[in-house]
C-alpha cells in the first residue's frame, strides 16, 4: 500500500509540474507580443499619467468653482437676512427709539410687528432677552415665553447663548441646525442678529439653506459625471490607439512574414538551382574527363592482358598506358575535388588558396592577373576564409563571362577594422552585364555570404571596370600569436 502511495503521489507530481509547465509556456511571450508590448506600455503609462493628472486637475478646479458658487450663494442669503433685518428695525423704530428701557407697552407693541412679520413658507423673526427667554416666535409658538439657555442643536452648537452675545456686540450671523417650520426636519439655517441694548433684547430672523446645499451637491454630481465621462473618453482613445498600433503591427508583421516567406522561397529556389548546377558541373567533369581516362585505361589494360597472355612482349607498352591514364585520373580528382573544397586553404591559409586560384584562372583564360597579400597565418578564422574565397571564385567566374577584361589585380590585406579582399578589372563594368544580375546568383551570393559574417560588401563600377571589395570584421580574426605581433608590416595593413 505504502509504494502503491508514493506511485500514485509521483503521478501526481508529474501531473502537477506538466500544468505548471504549460502555464509557464502560456505567460511565455513570443518575439512579436514583447515588440507589442514594449510599443504600448510607454502609450498606457502616459495615457494613465494623462488622465490622472487631467482629473485631479479637474477635481481641484471644480471644487474651487463650488466652494466659490457656495461663498455667493451663502453671501447673497446673508444680504438679504441683512436687510430683512434692517426693513424690519426701520418699521419699529420710531417706538423703540422713544420709548424707555422699561415701557412695557412699546415693547408689546414691538413684539406684535415682529410677530406679524412672517415672510414665505419658513420665514420669521425672532427675540430673545439678553437672559434667554423667547418673547417672539410665531412658526413656533411654543417656545414663546419660555427661558431657552444652553439651547444646542443635534450637533452641540449652541444656539440662543451665542445668538445672544452676538447681539451684545452689536450684530453678526450665526449657522446652525434648525426644525423647518414646513416640514419639522432640521436643516441648515443661517441668522442674522442684532442688539437693542436699551431693551437688552436680541432681534433676528433666519433663513434655511438647504437649497443652496442642494444647488451645490448638484453642481458637484454635474462636475463628477463630467470627470467620470472625460476619463472615460481618454480611455475610449486610449483604447481606439492600442487596437490602431495592434492592427497596424499586425498588418506590418504579415507583410514583413509575406517578404520574408517570398525571400526565403527565392533563396530556397537559389540554393536547389545553384546544387543542381554543381551536381550537373561536377557530374559532366567526372563524365567528360575521369570517366573517359578510365575507360581509356580499362582499354589499355584489356589490351595489356590480351599481350601478356600471348606472350607479345608489347605488354609493358600498354601497361604503361594504363598507368599514365591512372596518374591522370588521380590529377583530375584531385582537381574537381580542389574546386569543390581546396585542400591548400585549410593548410596554407586563404593567400596561398588565392594563389593557386587566380594562377589557374590566368592560365585558363589568359588574363593578366597580380596578387598582392601579406601572410595571414591562417588567422582567419574558418567560416571568414571559406566565405571570402568562394567569393572570390565567383568574382573571377563573372570576370571570365562578362567583364572582357585584359587584367585583373587581386589584393588580400589586414587591417585595425579586420580583413579585406579587393578585385579590380579593367572590363567593361557592370552595364553589359546587367542579364547577370537579373538571372540570379552572382552578387546576390556575395552580399549573402559577406551578412552571414556581418561585414560589408561594396561595389563599384563604371567603363573603366569594377571594383568588388569585401571586408569582414575584426571579430573573424583569430589572436596572433607573439611573433606574429613583432613582424607587423604597416600600422593601417598589418600582417592580420
Amino acid at each position: 500500500m505504502g509504494g502503491q502511495s508514493a506511485i500514485i503521489t509521483r503521478r501526481e507530481a508529474l501531473k502537477i509540474s506538466e500544468r505548471l509547465q504549460k502555464i509557464r509556456d502560456w505567460l511565455r511571450l513570443s518575439y512579436g507580443q514583447k515588440v507589442f508590448l514594449l510599443t504600448t506600455l510607454p502609450l498606457v503609462l502616459a495615457v494613465a499619467a494623462i488622465a490622472l493628472l487631467v482629473n485631479n486637475q479637474s477635481r481641484q478646479l471644480a471644487e474651487t468653482e463650488i466652494r466659490t458658487l457656495e461663498t455667493q450663494l451663502i453671501e447673497a442669503k446673508k444680504a438679504e437676512l441683512r436687510n430683512y433685518v434692517t426693513q424690519a428695525r426701520n418699521g419699529f423704530y420710531f417706538i423703540y427709539g422713544n420709548a424707555s428701557p422699561d415701557d412695557e407697552d412699546a415693547k408689546l407693541r414691538v413684539t406684535q410687528i415682529l410677530s406679524a412679520m412672517i415672510y414665505g413658507s419658513d420665514g420669521f423673526f425672532f427675540v430673545y432677552d439678553y437672559d434667554g427667554n423667547n418673547l417672539v416666535h410665531p412658526r413656533q409658538t411654543e417656545f414663546i415665553g419660555k427661558n431657552w439657555s444652553g439651547l444646542t442643536d443635534s450637533e452641540g452648537t449652541p444656539i440662543v447663548n451665542q445668538l445672544i452675545d452676538t447681539a451684545r456686540s452689536g450684530a453678526g450671523y450665526h449657522t446652525y441646525l434648525w426644525p423647518k417650520p414646513s416640514t419639522g426636519e432640521e436643516a441648515l439655517m443661517v441668522t442674522y442678529v442684532a442688539g437693542f441694548q436699551s431693551w437688552q433684547w436680541a432681534v433676528g430672523t433666519g433663513v434655511f439653506i438647504d437649497d443652496v446645499l442642494s444647488t451645490v451637491a448638484a453642481a458637484r454630481a454635474q462636475t463628477e459625471e463630467r470627470i467620470q465621462n472625460t476619463f472615460l473618453q481618454i480611455v475610449l482613445i486610449t483604447i481606439a490607439a492600442l487596437f490602431a498600433v495592434f492592427v497596424t503591427g499586425l498588418l506590418m508583421n504579415l507583410r514583413e512574414r509575406r517578404l520574408a516567406d517570398t525571400k526565403l522561397k527565392a533563396l530556397t529556389e537559389r540554393i536547389f538551382i545553384t546544387q543542381e548546377e554543381e551536381r550537373g558541373r561536377v557530374a559532366r567533369e567526372l563524365h567528360d574527363s575521369i570517366s573517359q581516362i578510365l575507360i581509356g585505361v580499362r582499354y589499355a589494360l584489356e589490351l595489356a592482358r590480351k599481350r601478356v597472355s600471348k606472350g607479345d612482349p608489347n605488354a609493358d607498352e600498354s601497361l604503361s598506358k594504363g598507368m599514365d591514364g591512372l596518374n591522370e585520373a588521380i590529377h583530375e580528382v584531385r582537381r574537381i575535388s580542389s574546386a569543390l573544397r581546396p585542400g591548400v586553404l585549410d593548410d596554407l591559409g586563404l593567400g596561398a588558396a588565392l594563389k593557386a586560384l587566380t594562377d589557374e584562372f590566368s592560365t585558363r583564360t589568359g588574363i593578366e592577373t597580380s596578387l598582392e597579400t601579406v601572410v595571414f597565418r591562417n588567422r582567419l578564422d574558418k567560416d571568414a576564409k571559406i566565405a571570402l574565397y568562394r567569393i572570390a571564385q565567383e568574382a573571377l567566374t563573372n570576370i571570365e563571362k562578362h567583364a572582357n577584361a585584359t587584367r585583373l589585380k587581386v589584393e588580400l590585406f589586414g587591417h585595425r577594422k579586420g580583413a579585406t579582399l579587393r578585385m579590380q578589372d579593367n572590363g567593361c563594368g557592370m552595364v553589359r552585364s546587367k542579364r547577370d544580375q537579373s538571372t540570379g546568383l552572382g552578387l546576390r551570393n556575395m552580399q549573402e555570404r559577406i551578412d552571414q559574417l556581418g561585414g560589408t560588401l561594396r561595389v563599384l563600377s563604371s567603363e573603366d571596370g569594377t571594383a568588388i571589395e569585401a571586408s569582414v570584421p575584426l571579430t573573424h580574426l583569430l589572436p596572433p600569436d607573439q611573433k606574429t605581433q613583432t613582424t607587423q608590416v604597416d600600422p593601417e595593413r598589418t600582417s592580420a
